[in-house]
């Protein structure tokens, strides 16, 4: 359709149906070997459309999750590395202003007995989030977002997610799990649908209603992309902290007597450790004797 209207009859519907009539009415497609030919093409162009958009997708969300922007090739990882820099500073800024306005807060209210007006302690506190719920460790909002459930249960909870979550994710209950597994294919939709906003821009260069879709379905695969990584966010942690309890009993250990979640979340991460397997071979034998 682009490229039968093109830049100067881009809204020319008669056009359009004047070139779909004569399409209609070429033999290849008046008999019945014909039709089914076309419609077998019209088919396969759309689940290959289909199948590329989600490919894209898969490709945005590593991107955009950025877990291991590190290892990517050079001048990316230049550029997210000065990106997570900017990020940090203005992250940095935004919470020590939060914090003076704390300290300011508790002080009238030291001073005064009267609790001081929340709102300019609750923009300060959304300035910070805005940017990150943590110091910013990753390129993008969405990368930190989901970062920060892992920060925050090691600082607060001793608990190391990425090696106790495929275990904890076996004891949750079938609720708990169906809301996480809901809000990772939105995640997922999400992304997908930048692949879709991905595969509409080169049609821009020769039909230019496609640039604003393009842009709208950017901007919508964008506000869901950030949607669903929070919710994700929030839900994986709520299940840390509601759930550890649980993987504890199923592995005989007696959380009764710990000390606390952070004593809990080291036992956890001990028990469910491996260790690293020591090499082989003449000259781990060596080594072995080096050692002592």
């Amino acid at each position: 359709m682009a490229r039968t209207l093109g830049q100067a009859h881009a809204l020319d519907l008669g056009r359009l149906t004047d070139r779909i009539t004569g399409w209609a009415q070429t033999p290849a497609t008046t008999t019945a070997g014909g039709q089914v030919i076309l419609l077998g093409a019209v088919l396969a162009a759309a689940a290959a459309a289909g199948l590329a958009a989600q490919g894209l997708g898969t490709l945005i969300q590593r991107t955009v999750l950025a877990a291991d922007w590190r290892t990517w090739p050079g001048p990316l990882r230049r550029w997210a590395h000065a990106r997570v820099a900017r990020r940090r500073a203005r992250w940095t800024t935004a919470a020590h202003h939060y914090q003076r306005q704390l300290d300011s807060d508790a002080s009238a209210l030291a001073r005064t007995g009267r609790r001081t007006d929340p709102a300019p302690r609750r923009a300060a506190h959304h300035a910070v989030q805005r940017i990150s719920a943590e110091e910013p460790g990753r390129p993008t909002w969405s990368g930190d977002r989901i970062h920060s459930t892992a920060l925050r249960l090691e600082r607060d909870q001793h608990l190391d997610l990425p090696l106790v979550w495929p275990h904890l994710w076996l004891v949750l209950p079938d609720t708990t799990r169906t809301e996480i597994t809901a809000a990772e294919q939105a995640l997922t939709r999400a992304t997908t649908l930048g692949g879709w906003a991905l595969l509409y821009a080169p049609l821009t260069a020769c039909w230019w209603p496609a640039a604003p879709l393009t842009a709208a379905l950017a901007l919508t695969a964008s506000h869901r992309l950030r949607t669903a990584a929070d919710t994700y966010a929030r839900l994986v942690e709520a299940a840390a902290r509601l759930y550890t309890t649980d993987l504890a009993v199923q592995l005989g250990i007696d959380h009764t007597d710990l000390a606390g979640p952070a004593t809990l979340g080291d036992t956890l991460t001990h028990r469910l450790s491996s260790r690293t397997p020591r090499p082989s071979g003449p000259d781990a034998t060596l080594t072995g004797t080096d050692s002592h």
